[in-house]
């Protein structure tokens, strides 16, 4: 469940990302690529502004220039840095402009199976947006080219289409699992967690409205 109230939101963050240097390279991961989910939501959602755009677009190349970086050598202050800011530039982005279903559904993954979030996400994230891409063809495009992507003389879907590619990649560059069954997770409850995923908060932003039958569909892609 989400719980979104003034009360349990601080006045002040503080990102040392001297603080962050022993984090074990799996959680390194798992955060990083949550940045990155809170970054491209944002980006794609309907409540989206020029403000949460500049944001999201920045922290989205920071997490793709430096998290292999950082999982491979958690002594790299340069690139902790630069994932410190990232995650923060993604908290400004989707504080403003909330987030998609990536997130409605990992909640439940998480509160069935007791999951990582940020893998959850991870794993998520190529495959609802793979479900969204049809709204938002040029913002694919402009994350393509934000992650690095080389899109010169492609078609606008084909270049939409290597974002995803983009984020399988660094997902498997730093180790994230390749599919939901690696966690264990059970088809028999991915309708009951749909059902769940359709009442979350998060859901109402997305760029696309899928039904019941849609968010079954994505989780069964994701598996």
């Amino acid at each position: 469940m989400a719980i979104v109230d003034w009360r349990t939101t601080p006045n002040v963050a503080i990102n040392d990302p001297l603080l962050m240097a022993g984090m074990p390279p799996s959680l390194t991961a798992a955060t990083g690529m949550d940045a990155l989910t809170h970054a491209f939501e944002a980006y794609v959602s309907t409540a989206a502004t020029p403000v949460t755009d500049a944001c999201a677009l920045k922290a989205i190349k920071l997490v793709s220039e430096n998290l292999r970086a950082a999982v491979a050598n958690g002594g790299d202050m340069a690139a902790r840095d630069a994932m410190a800011y990232a995650e923060y530039l993604g908290g400004m982005a989707f504080n403003n402009a909330s987030l998609g279903h990536v997130h409605a559904m990992a909640h439940q993954l998480g509160g069935f199976y007791n999951l990582p979030h940020g893998v959850c996400n991870a794993i998520l994230l190529p495959a609802v947006e793979r479900f969204n891409l049809i709204a938002k063809v040029d913002r694919f495009v402009d994350i393509a080219k934000a992650m690095g992507e080389p899109v010169a003389g492609l078609s606008k879907r084909a270049a939409a289409e290597k974002a995803l590619d983009a984020i399988k990649t660094l997902s498997k560059d730093v180790g994230i699992p390749s599919g939901l069954k690696e966690l264990n997770v059970k088809e028999q409850d991915l309708k009951t967690m749909a059902e769940n995923a359709q009442k979350d908060a998060c859901g109402v932003t997305n760029p696309r409205c899928p039904t019941l039958e849609d968010v079954v569909m994505i989780y069964k892609w994701a598996m």
